[in-house]
């Protein structure tokens, strides 16, 4: 299979199944448990060929990023780390059998409701755009458009399994990063950030460091 293929691939399985008739129409065959067994199998089948196809994939250069604008790429990834961080230290309503309680949002979910996949989101531009490449175009925009796709398909689920709490949860959180909190429906609580911004720092230093090993390319511009 080719990288375009393949790329279409991961985005029909979850763009195309998650959060659609698809989706119902299975799980009323197979359950929520059977469901998510199937999915997450297509899943891991839909990444190893995107993978293996993007390493086959001859370079593609479509254009080369100047050092200055490495630099910003490089701390752009801060905050994507930050948000990933903010995003496993506390449970959201919008996670697999998340629930919404009756208490303000907290921690990330201030800024955003969908912290992890804004987090996949800017890690997908950040690296679109330092590889000025077709075949990483192909493999990163496919991340970037089932981050897009899914933040508001979540959020139709969530509705339609819980109205009235997504009516409250709505109305105080937001998609767009601290739209909410500019617009007065929120408020940034920085005590409740610390151990996040922290933590991604922490990660994000660690990456930079790591990334020519794990990867085999530099991050930091040479």
């Amino acid at each position: 299979m080719g990288l375009a293929g393949a790329s279409v691939l991961w985005v029909a399985v979850h763009a195309g199944i998650a959060g659609t008739a698809v989706r119902r129409a299975l799980v009323a065959r197979l359950t929520e448990r059977g469901f998510l067994v199937v999915f997450s199998v297509a899943s891991v089948v839909a990444i190893a060929l995107l993978i293996a196809a993007w390493k086959q994939t001859p370079p593609m250069p479509l254009w080369f990023a100047p050092v200055w604008l490495r630099w910003l790429l490089v701390a752009a990834m801060l905050p994507a780390f930050i948000l990933f961080a903010g995003s496993v230290s506390v449970r959201s309503p919008t996670a697999v059998g998340g629930v919404i309680g009756s208490g303000e949002p907290r921690g990330m979910l201030r800024v955003t409701r969908h912290p992890m996949l804004c987090s996949f989101s800017l890690w997908a531009v950040v690296h679109i755009v330092a590889n000025g490449d077709g075949a990483a175009g192909l493999l990163f925009g496919a991340f970037l458009v089932t981050s897009l796709v899914g933040m508001p398909s979540i959020d139709a689920k969530v509705a339609a399994r819980d109205p009235a709490g997504w009516r409250r949860f709505a109305a105080v959180t937001s998609i767009v990063p601290f739209a909410a909190i500019l617009a007065g429906r929120n408020r940034l609580v920085m005590r409740e950030l610390v151990w996040p911004v922290a933590g991604g720092a922490v990660a994000w230093a660690a990456m930079l460091a790591l990334h020519p090993a794990v990867v085999g390319v530099a991050a930091v511009p040479g």
